[in-house]
């Protein structure tokens, strides 16, 4: 395996947008936003910025091709701006690139920006075409309800886990995800539900009700990162550094023949494989502090969990239902409210993740921060569906950790 980039890079400077219904606002306000947030933090001026990517899902429904955009919002001084869209890993896809552009040297100061009004879009989760072409030929186009409907209909019946009893461990993850984002002053949900709220809920795709899945939003996000040295003579001390970056992409293997059983994913298994080696973590379940994971729908928590190898394989509900994935537990997961109260602006859920992770570590969480040190944050992105995705895995922890 190649070197990798752990401790090569440190972030410099985050920002977050407060997420939402923000119809009055466009997305070059929303990407101010964040950006105000993370120059101040960063301590530099837009001058220094050498190279700069930007993430968009729905870039022709929202603010157009090319990285023009960003460079306009943010006033970039004529740098090198890129855009990229990689389903719903696109935000840690942006990270991604800036953070290779400093690891290689070829930039001293990188930025990622991701932004989505996806509320502008009219886009509500319903069933689209794909923009390929094999996979109209080779699969069937359904609703994500349905498509991950059918991740804990496989899930059940592999681990022989009786219905009512992974229905109330989905219920959990929601219950858990609203109680924690009920304390973030930037997430759109902010209200606590109860777990006779969420089993009681409209069914939306046996067995998934209107509580297990997510919602649409409005967002942005932004990293500015660097190397360690730089960072340090620009006055920072207490240094997060990026452990690792790793993403899987479907190669159709899913899909064809019978090797695939539906109640895993694939590419996340690959992708934390690699991830854990490039970070050096050896032991996932005790190591890692913090999980920011792709909560599109609860049982996409449940599941990923397994794949991380943070839980046992047919275990995943078991520990949700015993704590171990709440704010006071071992391995705290979506302490920020998620995507379940967050909602998923696609182009800006990678990078959001990173954020949470990153103030976690710092000690900058307010009312929710961990009060035990927390060495190590790993965000998860998964995008498109069980059969054929993208599975994007970004660690950050202490330097040196």
């Amino acid at each position: 395996m190649a070197s990798g980039i752990k401790d090569k890079v440190a972030i410099l400077g985050m920002g977050c947008a407060k997420f939402g219904e923000r119809w009055n606002d466009d997305a070059d306000t929303l990407m101010v936003e964040a950006y105000t947030e993370a120059l101040a933090d960063a301590g530099i001026e837009t001058s220094q910025i050498d190279a700069a990517w930007l993430s968009v899902g729905f870039d022709a429904m929202n603010i157009g091709p090319s990285g023009i955009p960003a460079a306009m919002a943010l006033r970039l001084p004529n740098i090198a701006v890129t855009k990229v869209e990689n389903y719903c890993a696109s935000g840690t896809e942006a990270f991604r690139g800036a953070v290779y552009a400093v690891a290689s040297g070829a930039a001293d100061i990188a930025l990622a920006v991701g932004v989505e009004k996806l509320k502008d879009t009219g886009y509500g989760g319903l069933p689209v075409r794909t923009r390929g072409t094999m996979f109209d030929m080779i699969g069937v186009v359904g609703s994500a309800p349905g498509n991950f409907a059918q991740l804990a209909s496989a899930y059940r019946a592999r681990h022989g886990v009786a219905p009512e009893d992974l229905k109330r461990a989905m219920a959990h993850v929601s219950v858990k995800s609203h109680a924690n984002g009920a304390k973030n002053p930037k997430a759109h949900l902010r209200k606590p539900v109860d777990m006779d709220t969420v089993l009681n809920a409209p069914m939306i795709a046996e067995p998934l009700g209107l509580f297990d899945c997510c919602g649409v939003s409005d967002g942005a996000a932004v990293a500015i990162v660097t190397t360690p040295e730089i960072a340090r003579s620009l006055g920072k001390t207490d240094l997060v550094t990026v452990k690792a970056l790793q993403l899987s992409v479907s190669n159709g293997w899913e899909l064809q023949g019978s090797g695939w059983d539906g109640s895993y994913f694939h590419t996340t298994r690959v992708a934390a494989t690699k991830a854990y080696q490039e970070a050096g973590i050896t032991d996932p379940g005790s190591q890692v502090s913090l999980l920011e994971v792709h909560d599109c729908f609860s049982v996409t928590e449940l599941v990923t969990m397994e794949d991380l190898h943070i839980s046992r394989v047919g275990e995943g509900w078991r520990d949700v239902l015993d704590g171990r994935f709440d704010a006071d537990g071992s391995n705290p997961c979506q302490i920020d409210g998620g995507l379940k109260c967050f909602g998923h602006p696609i182009g800006a859920s990678g990078i959001r993740m990173i954020y949470e992770n990153y103030l976690q570590i710092l000690g900058r969480a307010g009312d929710r921060q961990r009060e035990d040190n927390p060495v190590f944050g790993l965000s998860h992105n998964l995008g498109g569906m069980p059969n054929q995705n993208v599975a994007a895995i970004t660690i950050v922890g202490q330097e040196g950790a």
